[in-house]
């Protein structure tokens, strides 16, 4: 598989097996924006809510193309996906994208059902943690749902704090610091997630 994009994480490329099947995980590429679209329509309407805090029965094009055209510096996303019947199918997505601060960047995971449970996120969220401390993040913060108990205990075995919003009800806030933005911390921050990287998959 040959990418042609400036920039492109190849690094990022990784093969893992999930429930006896094989499962790739890559940064994502514009192109995949139907499959993109395909994998949040096929989630079910409380996932959706789940992922966007909000009711939401498909994806607005101009949000597919947001969420696939990335900069893999200040915007990193990742995909899982399998092969099925001669054709790509993703099954889980995670990404971070740089706040306004610069030191800050907001988190959001999503898991196809079938596929939760598996270590799929404990393994995305890892890969997401080294790569915003490389890239000089010093805090990974998100949002979800009070109700959203799978993304809670995620956060909190992954080192977050998790507090109730000030602003929304029914929702709570998750938090890491992963440093200073120094060479020093960067290393400090690297080094426990790429232990985490190594480790065999548990249920998230």
């Amino acid at each position: 598989m040959t990418y042609q994009i400036d920039r492109y994480p190849a690094e990022l490329i990784d093969v893992v097996h999930l429930a006896h099947e094989r499962v790739v995980i890559r940064p994502v590429l514009p192109q995949d924006e139907d499959l993109t679209g395909a994998f949040f329509g096929d989630l079910s309407a409380a996932a959706r809510h789940q992922r966007f805090l909000a009711p939401m029965r498909w994806l607005p094009p101009g949000l597919t193309k947001r969420l696939t055209q990335v900069d893999y510096q200040n915007h990193m996303a990742l995909v899982a996906e399998v092969f099925r019947d001669g054709g790509e199918r993703v099954i889980a997505e995670a990404r971070y994208a740089r706040l306004g601060d610069g030191s800050s960047a907001e988190l959001a995971i999503s898991v196809a059902e079938p596929w939760q449970g598996l270590g799929l996120a404990r393994l995305l969220l890892a890969k997401l943690m080294c790569r915003a401390a490389a890239a000089g993040i010093e805090r990974l913060v998100g949002e979800t749902l009070a109700s959203n108990q799978r993304m809670i205990g995620l956060a909190r075995k992954a080192g977050f704090t998790v507090k109730r919003s000030p602003e929304l009800g029914g929702v709570l806030l998750i938090e890491a610091i992963l440093g200073d933005g120094t060479r020093q911390a960067r290393l400090a921050a690297i080094t426990p997630c790429l232990a985490n990287l190594e480790a065999t998959p548990t249920a998230a």
